[in-house]
């Protein structure tokens, strides 16, 4: 009977042994996907390119003085995607979907907007309300990237975005020949570096064909003090802290 129940226990203690062991893998496991993401997936996030500079709007209404202009700040960021040879399935990038859009700091002077690439007078941007991203900006897979009809390449392509500090303030002026539309027109107003920066946070879903994949990812904007520099361009190479999910 000693003998039988020494059995049992030594059975019980390895079977509580192994159970314990198998939680504590999946434990790791699970901590290091929420840490690491996906390793392998069809697509990869490549790089990302930010351009601010800014722009003087002509005001709507009629002006006694020779410029009249609404200063705004824009920040157009492009997204690419490359195909991974390392993944052996074959798949193609069905859509991908910029959204759940925040303003994580508000700048002491402006109003953050956030548009599309589009326009109606051939330019790739127009800050108009027309091209205001709502709720989510969609590019649906196709032969190659085309920013105006907002598709991307099912194989590898780019998406775009702006976010534009809209109202930073109002110059009015006969003296000026000509104005410059760059960083140094926000110098024309009483806003300085520190008044027109932000940050913004968004999700970057790629939906492909069998699988949906989701990052979070969170910018410091304007890339650069572009009333002294006029245009800063920031390319992200190392894309290894932007971390996807699958989603489905």
């Amino acid at each position: 009977m000693d003998s039988d129940k020494k059995k049992q226990t030594i059975k019980m203690f390895i079977a509580i042994s192994v159970l314990v062991l198998v939680f504590i893998t999946v434990a790791i496991m699970m901590i290091k996907y929420e840490v690491e993401g996906e390793q392998n997936m069809p697509f990869n996030l490549s790089k990302m390119v930010v351009i601010s500079t800014a722009e003087g709007v002509e005001n709507s209404e009629k002006s006694k003085t020779k410029w009249d202009l609404n200063i705004c700040q824009n920040n157009d960021v492009y997204i690419y995607f490359d195909k991974n040879e390392n993944y052996k399935k074959d798949e193609i990038i069905e859509k991908v979907v910029i959204d759940n859009i925040k303003v994580l700091s508000e700048p002491k002077k402006g109003t953050v907007k956030v548009y599309m690439p589009n326009s109606s007078n051939g330019s790739l941007y127009e800050n108009s309300d027309e091209y205001l991203v709502e709720d989510k900006l969609q590019y649906t897979g196709a032969s190659q990237s085309n920013s105006k009809t907002l598709e991307v390449g099912s194989k590898g392509g780019e998406v775009l975005i702006r976010f534009s500090n809209t109202n930073i303030g109002n110059y009015k002026s006969d003296k000026d020949s000509q104005i410059v539309h760059d960083g140094s027109i926000i110098g024309k107003t009483d806003a300085t570096y520190e008044d027109i920066q932000f940050k913004v946070s968004f999700d970057l879903s790629i939906q492909t064909s069998k699988v949906n994949y989701k990052a979070n990812i969170v910018l410091d904007l304007p890339t650069g003090n572009i009333i002294e520099e006029k245009t800063s361009n920031l390319e992200i190479n190392d894309t290894s802290n932007i971390i996807f999910k699958r989603t489905n």
